[in-house]
């Protein structure tokens, strides 16, 4: 698996090898069958456990999630349910739960969750990535054990992933209007994605974009070059940005904006008027300004419990994003043309740097992990196993500590906040290690005057 994605370039263009097509019991079809039968399984497990075992296999969230829709389908506000703070189309989406099974909406999020595989293989292929490579890569989300039991315990994550995933598709075929709509509508559904705004309008270039036509992608084969660190790309690369901030209000960037924007006000303005402040506050507001005193991954957790008992300002909450907004830019400003890339960096870094940092924020980014692993130049053995280990090494120590204030009542919160720095220091570790071996290609190549011939219509 590693060869797949690491090898140097000479091994990574076409070589017979790399170019076989897999196994068919390793085909992507059966991988996603055999991906259903065991989502299926762990639904119907959970019910047993659920019903069995003092430890519950169903989130939490979950049953919030069903308490608001069962409130919804008798006609009430869904934010009657205390902690649910998301938007009322969740709510709406899991309304089966009450009449059909309680079930429904782990099913739901289960087929969200191999859409995404579906999503992943045809992103890798729309840029002419190998069969064998695509198997892998797609692997990498369909068999994680964090990402098939997200889905199966009830968590919507894998819905936003798709509709992510979805968008990328949608700019990659050209279809500005479908990916404006699914972007406002996402930002709707959950407000993180917000911070994709910025790569997705410099992408948006007249010399990319052209009406009727399907943007030109740069391929697998022909995208192999290295990050860009010498002078030159850099200047490159700043020249580049300047030209886009240049013709920042094109036809297609203003386009895009009146879409997403006009989208994500319609969802928010009938969310209002069905529910008044309790939508604005709870599924908006609420995440702007968010403290939380329970014991997280965030480095700000230890400070929030300290000072809980005395509000914080607006001004306070609001400065804790100034170390986001700076790392934000300051990825989107060298690996925006990169933007699946530079998407997963951006997710990874915000997560990160977030205020409150819970396991089922790490599958933003899971999602994004496999279109970034062809382009990698990072060999398992020995540096991927080394990045893996850390990573999950820290996350277990953290846990541990976790583990010792839940269950055994110590007073840990020093040593859980200092392992809160230390999984801190492992991400960004692990995010210049991928930085640093990965093979930078622009997603889009940009027509030099007139359009070719073979540019293929769109329908």
């Amino acid at each position: 698996m590693s060869q797949g994605f690491s090898e140097d370039n000479d091994m990574s263009r076409g070589s017979e090898n790399t170019d076989d097509e897999p196994p068919k019991w390793l085909s992507f079809r059966s991988l996603l069958v055999f991906s259903m039968f065991l989502r299926v399984f762990l639904i119907v497990y959970g019910e047993w456990q659920d019903a069995n075992m003092e430890v519950r296999y169903t989130d939490v969230d979950y049953i919030v999630f069903s308490d608001a829709a069962s409130l919804m389908a008798s006609g009430e506000s869904p934010y009657k349910r205390t902690t649910y703070r998301y938007s009322p189309l969740l709510a709406l989406l899991l309304t089966p739960n009450s009449f059909f099974h309680r079930s429904f909406g782990k099913f739901l999020f289960s087929a969200s969750d191999l859409l995404v595989g579906w999503f992943i293989h045809t992103i890798l292929k729309e840029r002419k990535v190998p069969e064998k490579i695509c198997t892998y890569s797609v692997m990498v989300w369909l068999f994680n054990p964090f990402t098939f039991t997200i889905g199966t315990r009830g968590n919507c994550e894998p819905i936003v992933c798709a509709m992510v995933l979805w968008i990328i598709i949608s700019l990659m075929r050209g279809n500005l209007s479908q990916a404006a709509l699914w972007y406002g509508l996402v930002v709707h559904f959950r407000v993180y994605p917000i911070i994709y705004a910025l790569p997705i309008i410099l992408v948006l270039d007249s010399q990319v974009f052209r009406s009727g036509q399907k943007p030109p992608l740069e391929d697998w084969n022909t995208g192999q070059a290295k990050t860009p660190t010498s002078n030159t790309e850099k200047k490159t690369f700043l020249f580049s940005l300047f030209t886009a901030l240049k013709s920042l209000f094109s036809r297609e960037r203003i386009m895009f904006a009146l879409v997403s924007g006009g989208v994500f006000l319609a969802c928010n303005a009938v969310s209002f008027y069905f529910y008044g402040h309790e939508f604005l506050h709870e599924a908006l507001l609420y995440h702007l300004t968010r403290t939380d005193p329970r014991h997280n991954f965030s480095i700000y957790f230890y400070h929030i419990y300290l000072h809980y008992e005395r509000q914080f300002s607006a001004l306070e909450k609001l400065i804790s994003f100034l170390p986001q907004f700076t790392v934000q830019f300051a990825l989107v400003s060298c690996f925006w043309q990169d933007l699946v890339f530079c998407i997963f960096l951006q997710t990874v870094a915000f997560v990160a740097f977030n205020k409150v940092i819970t396991a089922q924020y790490f599958v933003w980014f899971y999602c994004l992990l496999p279109l970034i692993l062809p382009w990698s130049r990072m060999k398992l053995k020995w540096e991927g196993l080394l990045c893996i280990i850390l990573w999950i090494g820290a996350q277990t120590h953290w846990l541990l500590w976790g583990y010792m204030l839940e269950f055994k009542g110590l007073n840990v919160f020093l040593q859980l906040w200092v392992a809160g720095l230390l999984f801190l220091a492992a991400n960004t570790f692990v995010l210049v290690k991928i930085i640093q071996r990965h093979r930078f290609s622009p997603l889009f190549r940009r027509y030099e005057s007139s359009p070719p011939k073979h540019v293929k219509k769109l329908h």
